[in-house]
């Protein structure tokens, strides 16, 4: 049996731990990865100290103020070439113009003037953009239609050149900076963020592709990304967030840089973005920051590039782990509940919970690296679930056991009584106001001389069955089987007010339901088999008896018991005899007849019996 549980147990947790990873397994984040990613947002935001910006990365906002100065969109592009000329002079250390410049502009003129700026500056960046097909072939790749280059008349050098493609997240949240993307030649363009990045870092820390290990360094750690050169980004900045010195990317207006108002030499030594930085010039996206408010792609380009110069990158444990982590989790969840039960089942489970929630985040904090949290979770509370319900149904199974069995002693209705009163069966008794029926079977000797064992257990079976059947009917408590005889209680364990009626009602059923047998016994083997039966009511010890540990027997003792018994050995065949107490309380219920005063056995005095014949409505009726 124990072992058949065990089998039970790890075919459960096997099936649990399969149904969660198969739901894992269905696409990049799994079925639930819209629940498990803002957990991850949530983890990892930072407060106001922790996402101080750095200062040598400065926005220029392509904003309202420059549009109503300079006129709507597109400007011309010697506007452009003007304040690159300024700051590249004032010493900038790289300039990043977010803007996608993929046609030849209005005027021949100013673009020549942006090429010989470009040329001027080899620290100048310009956008690619890649248009990916909307359909790729198989999870992970990044399949190319086309890709939109700087147009030719502005001459830059393919050195200039970076992507600045932001991938959404299914939820349309950008969380993750594409380090880079192939070209048609196979050679790999790198991310604006990441020759913004190198600027801001040493020749030995810079970030690089590893074409034959087919892998991202940042100096000479890897760069844990996905199979799309993704790797999650920090941010620094919250959406739109009012320009200071703590909290905020250094953001003045294009048209206060070119004009004068700022001056050039404020941007000396400094990476510098220029980008749109209005509504409606469609360049806003939304970040785990808001679920509201949307950044700008200029502002989440400064985060990239801080958070790639940074280097705080945290690695993904990947499908084998996670996977492992979740059976682990599962079985050791499942052992723990079938070890413990009840009440302590929902303490374990709750101690499980948090020594999970502990393990995940600190493996993040201090090692920087997200093991799966939703699948091992839900995994872990559907074998508490499965694990209570099991229990539950287990008990009731067991409930519904015992109750069977301990129904063969008493009336169904008494041991639901029993059972819902919820008190503990102990060793003792208690002093109770009973009936005490005894019976048994005269000429079962001569009886048994004469039949063979298997026909004597067949009859002395049917005798049997018409005493406990009888019991149950009148709501009596079946004491125990003494060879051939029968001890019953009627007003426990469950008080009845009337037991001395109900006992005597028992007598007669088991009487008139033993007519048949007693004629067929005649009839086969020439003896007639009937019931001497003796009832006494008044005072008892009743409760259980015997080793708490091993063995209870319910019972009752004391002198109204061995009165009974007394009774019933002076029963002749077919006699029902009760005692005078009996009679006082069942007086005008039945049809009586005294027998007279008898000497039994322990006691001193003569004791009036009576024959009990019919009830008083019976006898009526067969007169």
């Amino acid at each position: 049996m124990l072992r058949k549980s065990w089998i039970r147990l790890l075919i459960a947790g096997v099936l649990i731990s399969l149904f969660w990873s198969f739901l894992y397994s269905l696409g990049s984040g799994g079925m639930l990865g819209f629940v498990e990613t803002p957990l991850r947002d949530a983890i990892r935001k930072q407060s106001d100290k922790e996402r101080e910006p750095y200062p040598q990365i400065k926005l220029i906002k392509i904003d309202t103020a420059s549009l109503e100065q300079l006129g709507q969109f597109p400007w011309d592009r010697a506007l452009y070439a003007q304040l690159i000329d300024m700051l590249g002079s004032a010493g900038a250390k790289a300039i990043f113009l977010d803007i996608v410049l993929a046609e030849p502009g209005a005027d021949p003129a100013s673009d020549a003037e942006l090429a010989r700026v470009l040329q001027k500056y080899p620290n100048i960046v310009l956008p690619v953009v890649f248009n990916f097909k909307a359909e790729q072939e198989a999870a992970g790749r990044m399949e190319t239609e086309s890709i939109d280059y700087p147009s030719a008349t502005i001459g830059a050098s393919q050195n200039q050149f970076g992507h600045i493609n932001v991938m959404q997240d299914s939820d349309s949240v950008v969380r993750m900076v594409t380090l880079g993307a192939k070209d048609e030649q196979g050679n790999m363009i790198p991310a604006v963020s990441v020759k913004l990045a190198n600027y801001l870092l040493k020749e030995e820390d810079q970030i690089r592709w590893d074409e034959a290990k087919q892998a991202w360094y940042h100096g000479d750690d890897r760069i844990p990304t996905n199979e799309r050169q993704q790797v999650t980004t920090e941010y620094y900045t919250k959406p739109r967030e009012e320009t200071s010195a703590d909290t905020g990317y250094d953001a003045q207006s294009f048209f206060d840089v070119l004009a004068g108002n700022i001056p050039a030499d404020y941007y000396q030594d400094d990476v510098i973005l220029i980008g749109p930085y209005a509504p409606g010039m469609q360049d806003e996206y939304a970040t785990p920051l808001s679920e509201t408010l949307k950044m700008y792609g200029v502002e989440i380009h400064a985060n990239m590039v801080q958070s790639l110069a940074a280097g705080k990158f945290y690695f993904d444990t990947g499908k084998p782990v996670n996977y492992t982590t979740l059976f682990v989790l599962t079985l050791l969840a499942m052992f723990l509940f079938e070890r413990f039960k009840g009440t302590r089942t929902f303490i374990v489970y709750g101690i499980l919970v948090i020594l999970f929630v502990a393990l995940w985040m600190n493996i993040y904090f201090f090692y920087h690296h997200f093991i799966v949290f939703i699948y091992p979770f839900l995994a872990l509370t559907t074998a508490f679930l499965w694990s209570v319900v099991l229990h539950f149904v287990l008990e009731r199974r067991e409930r519904s056991r015992v109750t069977n069995i301990f129904g063969r002693f008493v009336p169904r209705t008494v041991v639901d009584e029993m059972l819902a009163s919820g008190e503990e069966i102990k060793v003792g008794g208690q002093r109770r106001d009973i009936s005490v029926v005894f019976v048994d079977i005269r000429g079962f000797t001569p009886m048994s001389e004469k039949l063979e064992p298997e026909q004597v257990i067949q009859v002395l079976n049917e005798y049997l069955d018409i005493c406990t059947k009888a019991v149950f009917k009148w709501n009596g408590t079946l004491d125990k089987f003494i060879g051939d005889g029968v001890m019953a209680i009627f007003g426990a364990p469950v008080d009845l007010p009337n037991h001395p009626e109900l006992a005597v009602q028992a007598a007669l059923e088991m009487k008139r339901q033993s007519a048949d047998l007693e004629e067929r016994c005649l009839r086969e083997i020439g003896l007639p088999v009937r019931f001497g039966i003796g009832i006494n009511s008044g005072p008892a010890v009743v409760g259980n008896i015997g080793s708490e540990m091993l063995r209870l027997d319910y019972t009752a003792i004391g002198d109204t018991v061995n009165l009974a018994a007394r009774l019933e050995a002076n029963a002749k065949p077919g006699q029902i005899l009760i005692s005078e107490e009996t009679l006082a309380r069942v007086e005008g219920l039945f049809e009586t007849e005294t027998i007279g005063e008898i000497k039994v056995k322990g006691k001193e005095m003569p004791v009036l019996v009576t024959q009990v014949h019919d009830t008083r409505k019976q006898a009526a009726d067969n007169n």
